[in-house]
Protein backbone atom coordinates (compact mmCIF):
# COMPACT_ATOMS: atom_id res chain seq x y z
CA UNK A 1 0.00 0.00 0.00
CA UNK A 2 1.23 3.47 -0.81
CA UNK A 3 0.64 6.40 1.54
CA UNK A 4 -2.64 7.50 -0.04
CA UNK A 5 -3.99 3.95 -0.02
CA UNK A 6 -3.25 3.71 3.69
CA UNK A 7 -4.91 7.07 4.30
CA UNK A 8 -7.98 5.90 2.41
CA UNK A 9 -8.06 2.71 4.48
CA UNK A 10 -7.99 4.72 7.73
CA UNK A 11 -10.72 7.00 6.39
CA UNK A 12 -12.93 3.98 5.65
CA UNK A 13 -12.37 2.59 9.14
CA UNK A 14 -13.17 5.97 10.70
CA UNK A 15 -16.34 6.27 8.63
CA UNK A 16 -17.40 2.84 9.85
CA UNK A 17 -16.60 3.33 13.54
CA UNK A 18 -17.29 7.09 13.85
CA UNK A 19 -16.91 8.57 17.35
CA UNK A 20 -15.49 6.27 20.06
CA UNK A 21 -17.30 5.84 23.36
CA UNK A 22 -14.98 8.27 25.17
CA UNK A 23 -15.80 11.03 22.68
CA UNK A 24 -19.52 10.26 22.81
CA UNK A 25 -19.46 10.53 26.61
CA UNK A 26 -17.49 13.78 26.52
CA UNK A 27 -19.86 15.30 23.98
CA UNK A 28 -22.84 14.13 26.02
CA UNK A 29 -21.43 15.97 29.03
CA UNK A 30 -20.87 19.06 26.85
CA UNK A 31 -24.53 18.97 25.80
CA UNK A 32 -25.80 18.55 29.35
CA UNK A 33 -23.83 21.64 30.34
CA UNK A 34 -24.82 23.72 27.31
CA UNK A 35 -28.35 22.56 26.44
CA UNK A 36 -30.01 25.73 27.69
CA UNK A 37 -27.76 27.96 25.57
CA UNK A 38 -28.35 25.95 22.38
CA UNK A 39 -31.88 24.69 22.95
CA UNK A 40 -32.74 25.06 19.25
CA UNK A 41 -30.11 22.44 18.37
CA UNK A 42 -27.86 24.93 16.57
CA UNK A 43 -24.80 26.93 17.67
CA UNK A 44 -26.45 30.17 16.53
CA UNK A 45 -26.09 31.71 19.98
CA UNK A 46 -22.33 31.02 20.04
CA UNK A 47 -20.92 34.52 20.49
CA UNK A 48 -17.36 35.66 19.86
CA UNK A 49 -15.92 38.72 21.58
CA UNK A 50 -13.87 41.18 19.54
CA UNK A 51 -12.52 44.72 19.80
CA UNK A 52 -14.00 46.86 16.97
CA UNK A 53 -11.37 49.61 17.21
CA UNK A 54 -8.62 47.16 16.33
CA UNK A 55 -10.19 46.73 12.90
CA UNK A 56 -10.45 50.46 12.09
CA UNK A 57 -8.41 50.09 8.88
CA UNK A 58 -10.80 47.51 7.42
CA UNK A 59 -13.41 48.39 4.79
CA UNK A 60 -16.11 47.59 3.89
CA UNK A 61 -17.28 47.23 7.48
CA UNK A 62 -20.54 45.27 7.93
CA UNK A 63 -23.32 47.10 9.76
CA UNK A 64 -23.96 43.96 11.82
CA UNK A 65 -20.63 44.55 13.57
CA UNK A 66 -20.19 47.29 16.14
CA UNK A 67 -18.77 50.54 14.66
CA UNK A 68 -15.00 50.40 14.42
CA UNK A 69 -14.89 53.83 16.05
CA UNK A 70 -16.47 52.45 19.20
CA UNK A 71 -14.29 51.94 22.23
CA UNK A 72 -14.22 48.77 24.29
CA UNK A 73 -15.31 45.32 23.26
CA UNK A 74 -18.30 43.86 21.48
CA UNK A 75 -19.75 40.47 20.70
CA UNK A 76 -21.23 38.90 17.59
CA UNK A 77 -23.00 35.55 17.41
CA UNK A 78 -23.03 32.94 14.67
CA UNK A 79 -26.67 33.79 13.99
CA UNK A 80 -25.81 37.48 13.57
CA UNK A 81 -22.93 36.69 11.22
CA UNK A 82 -25.17 34.35 9.21
CA UNK A 83 -27.73 37.14 8.86
CA UNK A 84 -25.04 39.64 7.85
CA UNK A 85 -23.63 37.26 5.25
CA UNK A 86 -27.10 36.52 3.86
CA UNK A 87 -27.72 40.24 3.44
CA UNK A 88 -24.30 40.79 1.85
CA UNK A 89 -24.73 37.92 -0.60
CA UNK A 90 -28.10 39.26 -1.72
CA UNK A 91 -26.29 42.48 -2.65
CA UNK A 92 -23.28 40.59 -4.06
CA UNK A 93 -21.20 42.40 -1.44
CA UNK A 94 -18.76 39.52 -1.15
CA UNK A 95 -16.05 41.50 0.62
CA UNK A 96 -18.50 42.54 3.31
CA UNK A 97 -19.46 38.92 3.83
CA UNK A 98 -15.78 38.00 4.09
CA UNK A 99 -15.08 40.71 6.68
CA UNK A 100 -17.98 39.56 8.87
CA UNK A 101 -16.78 35.95 8.85
CA UNK A 102 -13.13 36.88 9.32
CA UNK A 103 -13.70 39.17 12.32
CA UNK A 104 -15.92 36.51 13.92
CA UNK A 105 -13.26 33.89 13.27
CA UNK A 106 -10.43 35.95 14.67
CA UNK A 107 -12.24 37.41 17.67
CA UNK A 108 -10.04 39.03 20.29
CA UNK A 109 -6.94 37.62 18.62
CA UNK A 110 -7.18 40.55 16.20
CA UNK A 111 -4.69 43.17 17.42
CA UNK A 112 -3.90 46.57 15.79
CA UNK A 113 -1.44 45.94 13.00
CA UNK A 114 -1.30 42.31 14.08
CA UNK A 115 -1.98 39.07 12.27
CA UNK A 116 -5.75 39.59 12.20
CA UNK A 117 -6.36 43.10 10.82
CA UNK A 118 -3.06 43.24 8.93
CA UNK A 119 -3.65 39.92 7.19
CA UNK A 120 -7.26 40.78 6.37
CA UNK A 121 -6.13 44.12 4.93
CA UNK A 122 -3.73 42.27 2.61
CA UNK A 123 -6.43 39.79 1.63
CA UNK A 124 -8.84 42.61 0.76
CA UNK A 125 -6.14 44.25 -1.37
CA UNK A 126 -5.40 41.08 -3.32
CA UNK A 127 -6.05 41.09 -7.04
CA UNK A 128 -8.93 38.84 -8.05
CA UNK A 129 -10.50 38.59 -4.59
CA UNK A 130 -14.00 39.57 -5.70
CA UNK A 131 -13.96 37.09 -8.55
CA UNK A 132 -12.66 34.32 -6.27
CA UNK A 133 -15.38 34.87 -3.67
CA UNK A 134 -18.14 35.19 -6.27
CA UNK A 135 -16.95 32.03 -8.00
CA UNK A 136 -16.86 30.16 -4.68
CA UNK A 137 -20.48 31.06 -3.93
CA UNK A 138 -21.56 30.08 -7.44
CA UNK A 139 -19.63 26.82 -7.23
CA UNK A 140 -21.28 26.06 -3.91
CA UNK A 141 -24.74 26.63 -5.36
CA UNK A 142 -24.07 24.63 -8.53
CA UNK A 143 -21.80 21.89 -7.21
CA UNK A 144 -20.54 21.06 -3.72
CA UNK A 145 -18.70 22.37 -0.69
CA UNK A 146 -15.67 20.35 -1.76
CA UNK A 147 -15.65 22.02 -5.19
CA UNK A 148 -16.05 25.48 -3.65
CA UNK A 149 -13.18 24.72 -1.28
CA UNK A 150 -11.00 23.59 -4.19
CA UNK A 151 -11.77 26.83 -6.03
CA UNK A 152 -10.48 28.93 -3.14
CA UNK A 153 -7.40 26.88 -2.36
CA UNK A 154 -4.28 28.95 -2.98
CA UNK A 155 -6.19 31.64 -4.88
CA UNK A 156 -5.70 34.57 -2.53
CA UNK A 157 -2.43 35.13 -0.63
CA UNK A 158 -2.96 34.94 3.12
CA UNK A 159 -6.47 33.53 2.82
CA UNK A 160 -6.12 29.97 4.05
CA UNK A 161 -8.66 27.22 4.72
CA UNK A 162 -9.10 28.01 8.42
CA UNK A 163 -10.76 31.22 7.26
CA UNK A 164 -12.21 30.43 3.87
CA UNK A 165 -14.06 27.46 5.36
CA UNK A 166 -15.66 30.02 7.69
CA UNK A 167 -16.71 32.03 4.63
CA UNK A 168 -18.11 28.88 3.00
CA UNK A 169 -19.85 27.81 6.21
CA UNK A 170 -21.75 31.06 6.55
CA UNK A 171 -22.36 31.37 2.80
CA UNK A 172 -23.82 27.86 2.87
CA UNK A 173 -26.51 29.04 5.27
CA UNK A 174 -27.93 31.13 2.41
CA UNK A 175 -26.63 29.25 -0.61
CA UNK A 176 -26.76 25.51 0.17
CA UNK A 177 -24.62 23.21 -1.98
CA UNK A 178 -26.28 21.53 -4.94
CA UNK A 179 -24.85 18.17 -3.85
CA UNK A 180 -23.15 16.78 -0.79
CA UNK A 181 -23.11 17.97 2.81
CA UNK A 182 -23.35 21.52 4.08
CA UNK A 183 -19.97 23.25 4.53
CA UNK A 184 -18.56 23.45 8.04
CA UNK A 185 -15.61 25.23 9.62
CA UNK A 186 -12.30 23.35 9.53
CA UNK A 187 -9.36 24.79 11.41
CA UNK A 188 -6.27 23.56 13.24
CA UNK A 189 -8.15 22.71 16.44
CA UNK A 190 -10.74 20.60 14.62
CA UNK A 191 -8.08 18.94 12.46
CA UNK A 192 -6.29 17.91 15.65
CA UNK A 193 -9.49 16.32 16.97
CA UNK A 194 -9.70 14.24 13.78
CA UNK A 195 -5.97 13.52 14.01
CA UNK A 196 -6.48 12.03 17.47
CA UNK A 197 -9.30 9.80 16.20
CA UNK A 198 -7.33 8.76 13.11
CA UNK A 199 -4.26 7.82 15.12
CA UNK A 200 -6.27 5.48 17.34
CA UNK A 201 -8.02 3.87 14.35
CA UNK A 202 -4.72 3.57 12.47
CA UNK A 203 -3.05 1.76 15.37
CA UNK A 204 -6.01 -0.51 16.08
CA UNK A 205 -6.39 -1.59 12.45
CA UNK A 206 -2.70 -1.72 11.59
CA UNK A 207 -3.10 0.65 8.67
CA UNK A 208 -1.07 3.37 10.41
CA UNK A 209 0.82 1.89 13.37
CA UNK A 210 3.03 4.92 14.03
CA UNK A 211 0.45 7.63 13.30
CA UNK A 212 2.47 9.13 10.45
CA UNK A 213 -0.40 8.84 7.96
CA UNK A 214 -2.78 10.58 10.36
CA UNK A 215 -0.26 13.38 10.90
CA UNK A 216 0.09 13.76 7.14
CA UNK A 217 -3.59 14.03 6.27
CA UNK A 218 -4.72 15.90 9.41
CA UNK A 219 -1.84 18.35 9.51
CA UNK A 220 -2.36 21.84 10.93
CA UNK A 221 -3.04 23.56 7.59
CA UNK A 222 -3.25 23.21 3.82
CA UNK A 223 -5.75 20.37 3.80
CA UNK A 224 -6.64 19.05 0.36
CA UNK A 225 -10.17 19.39 -1.05
CA UNK A 226 -10.50 15.62 -0.64
CA UNK A 227 -9.59 15.95 3.03
CA UNK A 228 -12.24 18.62 3.49
CA UNK A 229 -14.80 16.30 1.89
CA UNK A 230 -13.74 13.48 4.25
CA UNK A 231 -14.10 15.86 7.20
CA UNK A 232 -17.59 16.95 6.16
CA UNK A 233 -18.74 13.40 5.58
CA UNK A 234 -17.40 12.30 8.96
CA UNK A 235 -18.95 15.15 10.95
CA UNK A 236 -22.36 14.81 9.33
CA UNK A 237 -22.33 11.05 10.00
CA UNK A 238 -21.08 11.55 13.55
CA UNK A 239 -23.88 14.06 14.19
CA UNK A 240 -26.39 11.37 13.18
CA UNK A 241 -24.59 8.87 15.43
CA UNK A 242 -24.92 11.18 18.43
CA UNK A 243 -28.56 11.99 17.69
CA UNK A 244 -29.38 8.29 17.66
CA UNK A 245 -27.63 7.71 20.98
CA UNK A 246 -29.95 9.66 23.23
CA UNK A 247 -27.43 12.01 24.86
CA UNK A 248 -27.55 14.55 22.03
CA UNK A 249 -30.52 16.51 20.62
CA UNK A 250 -32.22 14.49 17.90
CA UNK A 251 -32.74 17.56 15.70
CA UNK A 252 -29.28 19.08 16.17
CA UNK A 253 -27.50 20.52 13.16
CA UNK A 254 -24.02 19.22 12.26
CA UNK A 255 -22.47 22.58 13.10
CA UNK A 256 -23.46 22.08 16.73
CA UNK A 257 -21.13 19.07 16.73
CA UNK A 258 -18.44 21.14 14.99
CA UNK A 259 -18.63 23.74 17.77
CA UNK A 260 -18.75 21.12 20.51
CA UNK A 261 -15.70 19.32 19.09
CA UNK A 262 -13.84 22.63 19.02
CA UNK A 263 -14.38 23.08 22.76
CA UNK A 264 -14.25 19.45 23.98
CA UNK A 265 -11.39 17.06 24.62
CA UNK A 266 -11.30 13.45 25.78
CA UNK A 267 -8.71 10.82 26.57
CA UNK A 268 -7.96 8.81 23.46
CA UNK A 269 -7.72 5.05 23.81
CA UNK A 270 -5.38 2.68 22.08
Amino acid sequence: MNRQDRADAVDREMAASLLPDAAVRALGRWWSENASAYADGTPGAHTVRYTPGRWAQITPWPSALAPASRGGGAGVSRAEVASAVADALRREAFREALVATYVWGKGKRGTPGGSGPATLHKILAAEGLDAALARAVTTLSEHSAEAAYAGLQGRVPGFGPSFYTKFLYFAGKTVPPATGPQPLVLDRVLARRLLSLAQVVGRETGHDPDGSIARWVWRDKSWSPHRYAVYLSFLHAAARQLAAGGSWPSDASPDLLEYALFTTTWQASG
